[in-house]
């Protein structure tokens, strides 16, 4: 079986729950995840869905995986004890508790309010969302897009509003870039949150968090948007440090 077979099988269980009806096209082949854009079925109330399917741990590898695990906790003695001693087992649960983790992190951020895209369903190895932008062109990243001037400011701002209000929901990215943002009809998208952290947990969070706001930017410094990224991050924290989010 080849790797877009095994990948695609990933997708037969959204196929069978009535949530899309064939697959359209690859969105973006990265080396965890390829995206496609999916028909989506009448039922959803759209027209497209994107599902994304992480190849299968053998084929992927997150860097620096540590330091994102650290402050998940497995509830089961047996499978955390299989993930520390990097058993067939433990390594498979460790590889799905990756795609659950983003799944829940879209889901809590996409009910607050955040600029995440609609998650619909998860299984296995693939995660089934919302689709920005339309069938002859998927939204771009960021970093693909030449922004107009009078766009730079808002978008720094409503980014930044995200980064507090994820925040205030204890997630970090962990990972933000313009790589993993999208742009569409002058509106933001903001995706991949597998390796977010949650800034109770992990010692690594105001790390995490201030290179996060420093690619934001270094970003739109470009379009003239003049920002202290140390001064932005250590507000930030110390805001959270006070439950004043």
């Amino acid at each position: 079986m080849s790797d877009e077979s095994i990948l695609l099988s990933s997708l037969e269980t959204f196929y069978n729950e009535g949530l899309i009806t064939d697959v359209l096209d690859i969105v973006k082949r990265g080396k965890e995840a390829t995206v496609y854009c999916c028909q989506a079925h009448p039922s959803t109330g759209t027209k497209f869905l994107a599902a994304k399917i992480y190849r299968p741990r053998q084929f992927r590898s997150f860097k620096n995986d540590a330091v994102y695990q650290e402050g998940r906790v497995i509830l089961d003695k047996r499978l955390r004890r299989a993930v520390k001693k990097k058993t067939r087992k433990g390594r498979a649960v460790q590889f799905t508790s990756w795609v659950e983790h983003e799944f829940q992190t879209l889901n809590l951020l996409h009910a607050a309010g955040a600029d995440v895209p609609r998650p619909i369903a998860q299984s296995g190895s693939a995660i089934l969302m919302e689709y920005v932008g339309d069938y002859q062109l998927p939204a771009p990243m960021l970093k693909n897009v030449s922004l107009e001037p009078d766009e730079a400011h808002p978008l720094f701002d409503l980014l930044m509003g995200n980064v507090e209000l994820w925040l205030a929901c204890n997630i970090v990215h962990a990972d933000l870039s313009a790589f993993n943002i999208l742009y569409w009809k002058g509106d933001l998208k903001i995706i991949d949150f597998p390796q977010a952290v949650d800034p109770r947990l992990n010692p690594s969070a105001f790390p995490l968090l201030s290179r996060d706001i420093d690619n934001l930017c270094r970003y739109f410094a470009r379009y003239g948007v003049h920002a202290n990224p140390s001064g932005l991050a250590g507000e930030l924290w110390t805001q959270f440090l006070r439950a004043e989010l």
